[in-house]
């Protein structure tokens, strides 16, 4: 019964492939909890800042930052969080797809790009592609730390000081919740306007020692703030998007069980059926 001893094969194959996708779903599940706290913890640092942020654009200061200030737009410069590892369905690739998009958009207007890598998956992913990939760090662990970021900002804020790139945007998966990751693409310099700001004020802060370093000071934490928090919510979709994934594997390692089983049982029933028609068919030759 070779076909039977084949089928019993593909099943010990499968169950022992459903074994290490439970086995995966339930680390994620465990991690998941953890990691919505850390994003969770770190929202009310950003928002602080964004607020702030918000009324230092409203003043009416006689220093101009250049995070400020838009000007044309010959080359662009994206930072991009993924993730270290796969078996997160198709989290990764669905931002990557969006981004595709975008950069061909700012390509076909003349306009290059750079690309600086958070995690394994975006630095691999862009090492094949026509852009410059300027920097890239990975392996930045279940809870990254500031520091960890700070390298691959810098090259990107530097390029934006020196006047080799003229905007600055974030990629991101934002955690919706724990079905749901969107990829968001937010734009780090200049900082947008506020959307609430109709008309600045009259006032302005009183800056010690001067206004621009201040300034430069508080918006380079600024966009240190949001490129962390990008990296938690993406940590945090990344667990949510395994744990989903490899769920559905084991539902559909499960179906498969079944369905080769059915299968076993009906060639098992077969082979049966022929050694007795083969017994009944010799005795009544004798």
């Amino acid at each position: 019964m070779a076909g039977g001893r084949e089928i019993k094969t593909k099943i010990k194959s499968v169950q022992n492939t459903r074994k290490v996708t439970r086995a995966l779903e339930m680390v994620s599940a465990s991690k998941i909890r953890k990691a919505q706290d850390r994003m969770k913890a770190s929202r009310p640092y950003a928002n602080a800042m964004k607020q702030l942020i918000g009324h230092l654009a409203q003043a009416s200061s006689e220093f101009q930052h250049p995070y400020l200030v838009e000007r044309e737009v010959k080359r662009v410069g994206y930072i991009v969080a993924s993730s270290d590892r796969g078996l997160a369905g198709g989290l990764n690739n669905n931002m990557f797809r969006k981004l595709l998009g975008e950069i061909r958009a700012w390509q076909d207007k003349g306009v290059q790009v750079d690309v600086v890598t958070i995690g394994q998956k975006a630095t691999v992913f862009f090492r094949r592609l026509k852009v410059d990939m300027v920097a890239s760090v990975t392996h930045i662990g279940d809870t990254p730390e500031v520091e960890q970021l700070v390298g691959i900002i810098k090259v990107m804020l530097d390029g934006y000081n020196d006047g080799r790139v003229d905007r600055v945007f974030l990629a991101y998966n934002h955690f919706v919740n724990t079905m749901v990751q969107k990829a968001s693409f937010d734009q780090l310099l200049p900082l947008p306007a506020a959307e609430t700001q109709v008309v600045k004020h009259d006032w302005d802060y009183i800056y010690e020692p001067d206004a621009e370093s201040v300034l430069g000071h508080v918006l380079t934490r600024y966009i240190e703030s949001l490129v962390y928090q990008a990296v938690m919510e993406n940590v945090a979709s990344e667990h949510a998007a395994r744990m989903v994934a490899m769920k559905s594997a084991s539902d559909n390692a499960t179906k498969l069980i079944d369905t080769l089983k059915l299968v076993y049982n009906k060639a098992r029933q077969a082979a049966i059926t022929q050694e007795i028609s083969e017994i009944v068919g010799g005795a009544a030759a004798v």
